[in-house]
């Protein structure tokens, strides 16, 4: 492939719902762009994008694919994503990069909640868009009720393009809005000019109508020549939704039928006449050695700087980071400063991705996209620059995982494969977290649902051969007091030469600190138990207090008192006075009230207001509180309250049962709260059932 300038180049992300038609717009781009001479099926499993393994065997996007389109002298970057929410991250990061976005529409299903989440993702990047309405070649699709639900949402600035001609019922042809004719497919997407059908000519008029009014809101001289009845010509109608496309005041709806071919042609000719090269955007990072503003704005002459916008690590192709340019030109074997890491190196050879495969290329221009090879220390969202010109464009934000489990080896001789191979699962997967709770000695897996981390689990197998069960995770209880007591721990040992004996006298009530485990004083008098064994009496403190006697979880909020004991002149030692402690700590404790304490959660539920009540009655039924309900003028709702960790396993499927996919869900620890009798009744039996089988 060859190198494009920045002006010759537009970074494209396709967005939508899952199975809208994303894939198949791709490859039939890919077919009209020359880079397949077939026309794969997402259901055969042979498309340029679904490569992977899991793509093929589950017959949807998984991971964003980079496909580089070469079109009229130009270079399109198509980034194609997964419609599926449990995949949002491939999204995002794809978006971040992109410079203009298609939101893919099924014409037989419509509007859905996919379609509202592109339009917002693209509304936080503030990328111009338009929208492809797909499958016209079923019979009856209706494209105006999809034009009228789009902008019965989004306005009277959701503009077609183009109208469907069809011929009982069959889709046949298309009326071009911008230039008042009409095309008859003939075979595939070879066409004639044809007459408009009458049936459409009143809908067409409607369209070119409100095309026309706002082509003339760019400019009083437009505005003026429209209220006179004046006609624009086609070169001024494209100028005029060149600049609205741009600024979003136009969002242009095209159609057609990709397995056909049909359609796409003319989007790719749009795509080069309507959206903007990168150089016609904003692109800043902060400068480190000044604090001041770097305006890199894709411009090839400013020094060179870049950001890894996606990482890609695979066992077969390895490990590739890509990039979009930002500034500069780059070139194979530059010395680059990686800003993140805080450390030089050189980049040796670039590559342009398509797919699964890789092309050399000697440099790459300002807002181009592509890969650098081998680059094992470096992660999404790093910073490319020189090193006497130190900037930083900050992380690439991602949605925050929620849904945990707790995951372990199948065979216990696997663990290490296991990490490796998790460990670099995650480094392509920003929205998988690791991490290990060392209080209930559980490995837990975070991402965005169920399907995310099934998907990871059959990734593991194939890629690296081990398995992993997936399992509720244990919730992290605490135990704590409520009242007083006041006890005796002696501990003594006979067996021929020193014996071992300590005894201690301690009073345990609750301390009011629930953020520490335990508080130790002592108001010992006349040497009843010597000064060198106190550290000894506050070591048995410490380790009682990481497994508690009720339920083996660990203790907080306890002041235990040592004010009286006696000693052996020569039995006795740091390790007797230790295990009198722990004999003194078990029996205090279960005297003193003993209660188990949950963690509770401050919970945010973002779902249309017409779910409200499903969800406020949802988390009611989880001993939920709602605090708080809120618009957010979007036609949502809200709610801000509180409810217990161990209520919310698989709430992320539930919400989004109830919603349609549409609610989402974000959550924090605030504080420890006393269980439920009988949730505590509850717990402590498991773990009692816990430690019996591993006696077993």
């Amino acid at each position: 492939m060859k190198v494009y300038r920045t002006d010759q180049i537009r970074n494209v992300v396709l967005l939508g719902h899952g199975g809208a038609g994303k894939t198949t717009l791709a490859e039939a781009m890919a077919y009209l762009a020359g880079i397949t001479n077939r026309l794969g099926k997402v259901t055969d499993g042979n498309t340029v994008s679904d490569y992977d393994k899991e793509e093929i065997k589950r017959k949807f996007s998984i991971s964003t694919s980079v496909i580089p389109l070469e079109w009229n002298d130009n270079k399109i970057n198509i980034l194609d994503t997964p419609g599926f929410f449990d995949f949002v991250g491939e999204a995002e990061e794809a978006a971040y990069a992109a410079d203009a976005a298609i939101i893919v529409v099924s014409g037989k299903s419509g509007v859905e909640v996919g379609t509202q989440k592109a339009w917002d993702l693209c509304e936080k990047y503030k990328l111009p868009r338009m929208f492809f309405v797909t499958d016209m070649d079923i019979d009856d699709v209706s494209y105006r009720k999809v034009v009228e639900e789009l902008q019965e949402l989004y306005g009277k600035k959701v503009a077609p393009l183009h109208m469907p001609i069809r011929e009982n019922g069959k889709y046949i042809g298309y009326a071009n809005v911008v230039k008042n004719v009409a095309r008859r497919y003939t075979d595939k997407d070879k066409k004639v000019e044809c007459p408009v059908p009458d049936y459409a000519e009143e809908y067409l008029e409607d369209y070119r109508n409100e095309l026309l009014e706002a082509v003339a809101e760019t400019s009083e001289e437009f505005m003026e020549r429209f209220f006179d009845g004046e006609e624009f010509s086609v070169e001024e109608i494209m100028g005029a939704l060149r600049i609205n496309v741009a600024d979003g005041s136009i969002i242009p709806v095209c159609m057609g039928a990709p397995v056909n071919i049909q359609g796409v042609r003319i989007l790719l000719n749009d795509i080069i006449s309507y959206f903007p090269n990168p150089s016609m955007r904003k692109k800043t990072a902060l400068d480190r050695n000044n604090s001041s503003k770097f305006e890199a704005n894709y411009n090839f002459q400013k020094p060179k700087t870049a950001q890894v916008w996606k990482t890609i690590v695979d066992p077969f192709l390895g490990k590739y980071s890509l990039i979009k340019v930002c500034s500069g030109v780059i070139k194979s074997a530059d010395t680059l400063y990686d800003v993140t890491q805080d450390k030089e190196m050189k980049i040796g050879k670039l590559y342009i991705l398509c797919g699964s495969k890789s092309e050399e290329v000697a440099e790459v221009h300002a807002g181009d996209i592509c890969a650098l090879a081998k680059l094992n220390d470096v992660k999404t969202g790093d910073t490319f620059a020189l090193k006497n010109n130190v900037v930083d464009y900050g992380p690439v934000a991602i949605s925050k995982p929620y849904t945990v489990k707790k995951y372990s080896p199948k065979d216990k001789k696997d663990v290490d494969k296991v990490a490796t191979g998790l460990g670099r699962l995650a480094q392509e997967d920003q929205t998988l977290k690791l991490t290990i709770d060392a209080a209930n000695h559980q490995s837990l897996i975070a991402g965005i649902g169920d399907q995310h981390l099934d998907v990871v689990a059959s990734k593991l197998k194939d890629r690296y051969g081990v398995d992993i069960v997936l399992e509720k995770p244990l919730v992290s209880f605490r135990e704590t007091i409520r009242k007083k007591s006041d006890v005796q721990g002696k501990y003594k040992k006979q067996s021929g030469g020193h014996g071992q004996y300590g005894d201690v006298r301690m009073r345990f009530e609750p301390s009011g600190d629930m953020e520490t485990p335990y508080i130790f004083e002592e108001e010992v008098v006349g040497g009843a138990v010597p000064k060198n064994f106190f550290p000894a009496v506050e070591k048995g403190l410490d380790e009682c207090t990481k497994s508690g006697p009720l339920a083996a979880y660990p203790v907080v909020g306890v002041k235990a008192v040592l004010y009286d004991g006696s000693y052996h002149p020569v039995d006795s030692s740091e390790m007797a006075f230790k295990s009198a402690t722990r004999l003194a700590f078990k029996k205090g404790f279960m005297e003193a009230g003993p209660v188990l304490l949950e963690p509770i959660v401050s919970i945010k539920v973002t779902a249309p207001d017409k779910f409200t009540g499903d969800v406020m009655g949802d988390l009611n039924k989880r001993r939920g509180r709602i605090l708080g309900m809120n618009p957010d003028h979007k036609g949502n709702t809200i709610l801000e309250g509180e409810v217990p960790e161990l209520e919310l396993y698989g709430y992320s499927n539930n919400l989004r049962s109830m919603t349609g996919g549409a609610g989402t869900f974000e959550y924090e620890f605030v504080r420890y709260e006393q269980a439920p009798s009988d949730v505590q009744e509850k717990e402590i039996q498991a773990r009692a059932d816990q430690v019996n089988q591993g006696d077993d």
